[in-house]
């Protein structure tokens, strides 16, 4: 079994290296893309899931007669 444990120096050099390869004003523009995507798709789950009804709900909806529309 392989133990996977990330140190204070795995996190520093992981940032130090970020800092290398897209320099200091760059980094907030990608983590803000990340965050935005993120949010993106969370909302698209939760409205899916608002879409999707329960079997009774289905039921009650389709059972409904609408009142003659005069």
């Amino acid at each position: 079994m392989v133990v996977l444990v990330i140190s204070f120096s795995h996190i520093l050099i992981l940032v130090v290296a970020l800092v290398i390869l897209f320099g200091g004003k760059k980094i907030p523009e990608l983590m803000g893309g990340i965050g935005k995507g993120m949010k993106d798709f969370k909302k698209a789950i939760k409205s899916d899931d608002d879409d999707i009804k329960s079997p009774q709900e289905t039921i009650t909806t389709t059972n409904k007669k609408e009142a003659p529309k005069e």
